[in-house]
């Protein structure tokens, strides 16, 4: 039996090593990666500037699997889940979101998530495995064609890994992922334009801030002190508060680029205005903007949704502690697709089926 490799997973140098392997030049990477990326082609037949033997040889040692979309759901406030199908069996989602700045995507790392956060949908079954880097490819790539069908001339423009997993725990293939989306002439995404996000990992951020990548970190926070934030996430018992701020603080200094820090309101737990006081001690002086989230919905957490008064109050707060602070828009939450709600399986409304125990289906909602 012949050894088959997934193209899509290869970073430049990897693709040219494997062209090498095969007696061909380097540039034939560029040509088929500009076909991949760029022009989004499935088919080896299409790459009609490769050697037909060329093409015969690479359907046979790398096979070009497209992405299977097995459900899309679309919500009037301009959020759309795609349920990604992959080749072991399990299934990803991924959410596109319309702004008046253009198209995000949010993209998934992991087959659910180890973190193990309390307030969170996605590891409520625990980690299942890292998504590789073209899993990863085929999340866009999917969405992509799903955009270029209805409109030629819109797409993606920015990406965002929060979707399920925990991005620098699947550091290698995220990179790999992140580089291979800024290509210029693939989906030319500005680095800039690209936030990888962490639940705290301080390692990872360390890592990162060594790259030379202009990218956003965005740091899962929810609390502004260790009690109240162990509680919530396992992470903080590994790495507390104190280290969290300060590698956030030496990555903006670094990068000189602010650190977003989501913040998520649940009622009664860490959305009171003594805790908004406390964490604008804490990020005082610091180059950072807060994302506050008032908690979405997951039932198997039994926690509670702050109220609006609560989340006001705790925005007027911070502002007057000269911390500059937004209230995220609200998108996704009727079909589970808002943060910190994705599950890997379809999370639909009561009559709604669940194609995720219906892979030979192919089915579409």
């Amino acid at each position: 039996m012949i050894k088959t490799v997934d193209i899509k997973n290869m970073s430049f140098e990897e693709c040219r090593g494997f062209f090498a392997s095969l007696g061909e030049p380097a540039y034939r990477a560029d040509q088929v990666f500009e076909w991949l990326h760029g022009k989004r082609t499935a088919s080896y037949d299409e790459m009609t500037n490769l050697p037909v033997s060329l093409r015969r040889t690479l359907a046979e040692v790398a096979p070009l699997r497209p992405p299977e979309v097995l459900a899309v759901h679309s919500s009037p406030g301009g959020a759309t889940k795609y349920l990604i199908g992959l080749a072991d069996g399990n299934a990803v989602e991924t959410v596109l979101m319309e702004h008046d700045y253009g198209l995000s995507l949010c993209v998934s790392s992991q087959v659910g998530c180890g973190m193990g956060c309390a307030f969170c949908a996605s590891g409520l079954e625990g980690l299942v495995r890292n998504l590789t880097c073209g899993e990863m490819i085929d999340q866009i790539l999917a969405v992509s064609n799903g955009i270029a069908n209805e409109s030629p001339n819109r797409r993606v423009s920015s990406v965002v890994m929060m979707g399920s997993g925990e991005p620098l725990a699947n550091y290698d293939n995220v990179l790999k992922f992140v580089r291979l989306i800024n290509w210029k002439r693939g989906y030319g995404i500005g680095y800039r334009h690209i936030t990888i996000s962490t639940c705290g990992i301080v390692p990872g951020i360390r890592r990162l801030a060594q790259e030379g990548l202009p990218v956003t970190l965005s740091v899962s926070l929810h609390a502004p002190d260790d009690h109240t934030r162990s509680a919530l996430m396992k992470i903080n018992q590994v790495y507390p508060v104190g280290q969290l701020i300060e590698a956030c603080v030496d990555y903006a200094n670094s990068t000189g680029r602010r650190v977003t820090y989501e913040y998520s309101l649940i009622g009664g737990v860490n959305d009171s205005r003594d805790h908004a006081l406390r964490l604008a001690r804490l990020l005082g002086g610091t180059l950072c903007h807060v994302n506050l989230i008032p908690l979405n919905p997951v039932p198997e957490t039994g926690f509670a949704r702050p109220s609006q008064e609560a989340v006001n109050v705790f925005a007027c707060t911070l502002r007057s502690a000269g911390i500059e602070t937004t209230i995220r828009r609200e998108m996704g939450g009727d079909i589970d697709a808002a943060c910190g709600q994705l599950r890997r399986r379809w999370a639909g409304r009561p009559g709604a089926s669940d194609p995720s125990k219906r892979r030979d289906e192919g089915g579409r909602d």
